[in-house]
């Protein structure tokens, strides 16, 4: 193992740290539990009401969060001021690698398949699919809205695909409709697993219990989300007509889902999920072809498949393979990388050191995890995402300085992103380190059995607020686990449940409403969209934490690992 020596402390620090190490009390306030987790939520609720009500911009409510938990943690919790600054600092490193070296890896190979045109022809290539309105909505916003998901997140999946559905015929406020609900059972492992690597780093427990336990979870959201978004476009007649393809769809996107989180990558789970649920509609629509929902555009004369429309070119069988080449040399190198003898040597490749300065016990003694920084450099999403990028570059004919310049724009676009979640992660680091997630957990932990129904409602109220699935795991994730230990429910299960039901909050957040209703020209209408959207959050919500309270029971339990 690779391991990373760190620099010699400052004066400043030795002198912190001979004063002794910080020990962490969740009833520092007041010596009671219920005041200091009353507390504690000040930073929480900071955010939530700047978003929520005062519709500030996300960078500066999680700044201004962060300000807060660092108040909080001197001045209530007794934290060093040093010390709390030092758990800031290690949790906006712990944003900025892995996190956000993953999402701009990721999204610059999406911005060069842009770029390059190729993503133009994917786009036409799945809305040549089939010219039945309900199966375009499964294969586009479903689909390949799921694999943008896996590449991109952070609303590139709403946006685009509800201008692709326009292109194709849509409405314009079912297009945002449907893009919306769509992008619920993939967010979880989006983004190359952003989310499920941040909740399985702030939780403190292994990345493959957690996301093993999330890939059993979001599966069955999207068992009948394709049924939903059918129901939606065409009604009761719709899933009459049309039940196949969605069964199909979802069922394989579910068991791909499954079977890639949990065993073989975290990764690569809403790539293959994705692909594979397209392929299953497409393979089902060739045993049946006079099915009406597999009604294909007629070939237009010329070189190859047409476009979803007469005002596009003709793709040829060319352009199509270039288009899908990036996604095979993606799945290539990350199923490369999960090779038992390849992958033990990439593992041991790390960086693993103590932050500098950090010295915090936890209340029973013992150092705390927020102390200990670990980064696999090889083997992490975002180094990988550069390898298969490079490859990417070299066929399709991009140059190594557009590559770099591309590389360079989309740090630039992402650049209050980075700012957000950096201070997200620097916001529950504070948190965690100075004792005030504990306090809170422990006072939720009050609700007892009820806890595993209420999980993802916690889950799914911080992401209706944040917009992202990442912040609301950064910033619950622990307090899942304390409040599961407390209350005796399984911790892996808490936890995933957090993300699982954050998936349901993301269609009623203010940022994906705003991205749906600027790109289908409906500026203004967030709050027409939100009533269209709200019942199928919340109904799906209530089946959700009904199949998680049943997991944390024997009727239910064997279906976790």
């Amino acid at each position: 193992m690779t391991k990373w020596s760190a620099p010699p402390l400052s004066s400043d620090t030795l002198t912190a740290l001979a004063q002794g190490p910080y020990q962490q009390d969740p009833e520092a306030v007041g010596g009671s539990l219920v005041t200091s987790a009353m507390v504690s939520m000040l930073p929480l609720a900071t955010v939530f009401v700047l978003l929520g009500v005062f519709r500030l911009k996300a960078q500066w409510a999680a700044l201004s969060g962060l300000a807060v938990a660092l108040v909080v943690a001197v001045a209530g919790f007794a934290m060093p001021a040093g010390q709390a600054l030092l758990a800031a600092s290690h949790g906006a490193f712990f944003g900025l690698f892995p996190i956000l070296w993953i999402v701009v890896n990721a999204l610059w190979v999406y911005n060069m398949t842009v770029s390059t045109g190729h993503f133009d022809v994917l786009r036409r290539s799945f809305g040549a699919l089939s010219s039945d309105t309900r199966t375009q909505a499964i294969l586009v916003a479903f689909c390949f809205g799921g694999l943008l998901e896996a590449l991109a997140g952070f609303g590139a999946p709403v946006a685009i695909t509800a201008v692709m559905l326009i292109a194709l015929g849509f409405d314009k406020l079912k297009a945002a409709v449907i893009a919306l609900v769509a992008n619920t059972a993939p967010v979880a492992f989006g983004a190359m697993g952003v989310p499920v690597i941040t909740l399985a780093r702030v939780s403190g427990l292994p990345l493959d219990q957690v996301s093993s336990v999330v890939g059993r979870q979001t599966p069955l959201l999207a068992l009948f989300v394709p049924l939903v978004l059918v129901f939606i476009v065409d009604g009761v007649r719709g899933i009459r007509e049309a039940w196949q393809p969605a069964l199909a769809g979802g069922v394989v996107f579910a068991l791909g889902q499954f079977l890639t989180s949990n065993f073989v990558s975290v990764e690569l789970t809403d790539i293959v999920a994705s692909l594979a649920g397209a392929l299953a509609i497409v393979g089902l629509a060739r045993l049946r072809p006079g099915a009406a929902w597999a009604a294909r555009r007629p070939a237009r004369v010329g070189a190859g498949t047409a476009g979803p429309d007469d005002g596009e070119p003709a793709d040829t069988p060319r352009d199509i393979r270039l288009a899908y080449l990036p996604y095979v040399v993606i799945v290539a190198v990350f199923a490369l990388a999960q090779i038992p003898g390849l992958k033990g040597v990439l593992d041991s490749l790390k960086l693993a050191f103590d932050w500098p300065g950090m010295a915090v016990l936890d209340p029973q003694g013992e150092p705390h995890s927020s102390t200990a920084y670990t980064l696999t450099w090889v083997s992490t999403a975002g180094t990988l995402m550069v390898v298969a990028a490079v490859i990417i570059a070299a066929l399709l004919g991009v140059s190594a300085r557009r590559a770099l310049r591309i590389w360079g724009e989309t740090v630039h676009d992402l650049r209050w992103a980075i700012v957000t979640v950096t201070s997200v992660l620097a916001l529950a680091y504070v948190m965690n380190a100075s004792a005030q997630t504990t306090a809170i957990g422990l006072l939720i932990a009050g609700a007892g059995g009820a806890l595993a129904f209420l999980s993802p409602v916690l889950g799914w109220f911080a992401v209706a607020v944040t917009g992202s699935d990442t912040s609301a795991n950064a910033l619950f994730g622990s307090l899942q686990v304390t409040a599961a230990n407390s209350a005796g429910l399984p911790p892996d299960l808490l936890a995933a449940a957090n993300s699982s039901g954050g998936v349901l909050g993301k269609m009623l957040s203010p940022q994906n409403l705003t991205i749906a209703c600027v790109a289908v020209k409906l500026e203004g209408q967030e709050g027409v969209l939100l009533r269209r959207v709200i019942g199928w959050s919340l109904g799906m919500l209530v089946v959700l934490s009904a199949i998680i309270a049943l997991q944390a029971t024997p009727v239910l339990g064997w279906m976790l690992p």
